[in-house]
């Protein structure tokens, strides 16, 4: 469960992470429109590797901080000089970093304020939930510039399917926030105040909830698509097993015979 103390700041730069409780912020402050820069990738995944040995933490929510964008995507002045090399210099790291966030073994959030544009929407669609401030539009506008938002691609066709997907890539148009909830690109729009506050209201009922049922949960649902069922089956079998070998679980159970809240301990 979140505590009601104030953050602890744990990294500065391009991007920092802070804790409260069990819930865990990523804030991303590179500039007023939080470009992904070489510089803001290499602080992600330092974030992201401290972050992927954590056991004790049991949400994790990104979001923008100050900037007026969540993510505007890539600084295009970087382009030119990685020309001849882009898959050495930028687009292999870049796909690394994202697979980092994608792979977390905690639930993650991203709390969406500000436009999500590029490369800011592809980090978004890494992230196991979404929440939209009401008003704010997402899109993958690199067709604008003869480019390709290829990670993007792949993640938003596994959403919104292949129609929809290729009418956001092929026009390189922007989404409206209902739209993007009506498409699935979104879980929830944050009608009144800000996305960050709905998102850590949600990772506070994720928090109170069982952390190792919750991991195997998103471990399942994340290898769905890609398992032929009766291997799908089988992990959840296995699953399933670990949760009962848990004292969570005994916790659980306990705690719904004896009228009370539960605690649980991750073990």
């Amino acid at each position: 469960m979140a505590s009601d103390s104030a953050p602890k700041d744990a990294a500065a730069g391009s991007a920092s992470l802070s804790e409260n409780g069990f819930v865990a912020e990523i804030t991303l402050a590179n500039g007023p429109l939080n470009l992904v820069t070489r510089a803001m990738l290499r602080q992600f995944n330092r974030i992201l590797a401290d972050l992927s040995r954590r056991q004790d933490l049991r949400c994790v929510i990104l979001h923008g901080g100050e900037a007026r964008a969540f993510c505007a995507g890539s600084d295009i002045k970087e382009f030119g000089p990685i020309r001849h090399d882009a898959s050495e210099q930028k687009i292999l790291f870049e796909d690394m970093v994202l697979r980092n966030l994608a792979r977390l073994p905690m639930p993650t959030i991203a709390a969406i304020d500000g436009p999500a544009l590029g490369g800011g929407l592809e980090i978004a669609l890494c992230c196991d939930l979404r929440i939209l401030r009401s008003g704010v539009g997402i899109g993958l506008p690199e067709a604008h510039l003869g480019g390709l938002a290829g990670n993007g691609a792949i993640r938003l066709t596994r959403l919104v399917g292949p129609a929809r997907a290729k009418q956001m890539l092929f026009t390189g148009a922007s989404i409206t926030s209902e739209q993007a909830l009506a498409w699935g690109v979104v879980n929830e729009l944050a009608e009144t105040g800000s996305a960050l506050d709905a998102a850590r209201a949600m990772a506070g009922t994720i928090a109170r909830r069982g952390p190792i049922s919750n991991r195997l949960a998103k471990e399942l649902v994340d290898l769905a698509d890609d398992l032929p069922l009766d291997a799908g089956l089988l992990r959840s079998t296995i699953a399933q097993q670990r949760i009962f070998d848990s004292d969570d679980l005994q916790e659980g159970a306990t705690a719904f015979l004896g009228k009370r809240p539960p605690v649980f301990s991750g073990r």
